[in-house]
């Protein structure tokens, strides 16, 4: 798809993130420069694996890939600046993160992102639409964000299981809403979220 990136010195570093569209928890970024001389098979948008597929692709790409990196922004974070800015935070750390790791310039790396929306940073880069599906560093981004962010929603929901997160991380189905309603948010829902807001605004008017 990119002949002349591929054929260059530029490392490509595939960028892919998950957790946009959940009421709680982090979104998460990863970041990942595959080794030519360990491809790893299988690898495709992680929407389209299924669970046990992805868990056994992610320790793959850790143990092959030339480096990689995952990185969260809270949501804190995602209240303070929006969804948007704060999944390109996260991308940003995520290649910062691998840039470190190689020990590079940044004019050594050319970042394929997923979707139609750069980070503002100082790295050659080309957004792709359906990118986790037709270029494999991205797919492999996608693996390495969903595996890790699923990890973090199970760890979550021991200590809050009244929310149910380890049956839906966090996206707003009707069991969480009801959960949402019942119990309140907890310190990891977004509440910016026009659910959450309205779980909030609901107990502020029980107040007064």
């Amino acid at each position: 798809m990119l002949p002349d990136v591929l054929q260059s010195s530029l490392m490509v570093v595939g960028v892919d993130e998950a957790g946009r569209g959940p009421l709680a928890g982090p979104v998460v970024a990863a970041a990942v420069v595959l080794n030519p001389a360990h491809p790893i098979a299988g690898l495709k948008d992680s929407k389209k694996l299924s669970a046990r597929q992805r868990d056994l692709l992610a320790p793959q790409i850790r143990e092959h890939a030339l480096s990689w990196a995952v990185a969260y922004a809270t949501p804190s974070e995602i209240d303070k600046i929006n969804i948007l800015k704060a999944t390109l935070l996260a991308m940003h750390r995520a290649v910062q993160q691998v840039q470190r790791n190689l020990a590079v310039t940044d004019d050594a790396l050319f970042a394929l992102v997923d979707g139609n929306r750069l980070p503002v940073w100082p790295y050659k880069a080309q957004a792709i639409v359906k990118g986790d599906a037709l270029e494999p560093a991205i797919s492999a981004a996608s693996i390495l964000a969903k595996t890790d962010r699923d990890a973090y929603m199970l760890k979550l929901h021991e200590s809050h299981p009244v929310y149910g997160f380890d049956a839906h991380m966090g996206y707003p189905t009707a069991a969480h809403l009801q959960a949402l309603a019942q119990y309140g948010p907890c310190h990891e829902h977004r509440r910016s979220f026009g659910p959450v807001r309205d779980v909030l605004g609901a107990v502020q008017s029980d107040l007064f």
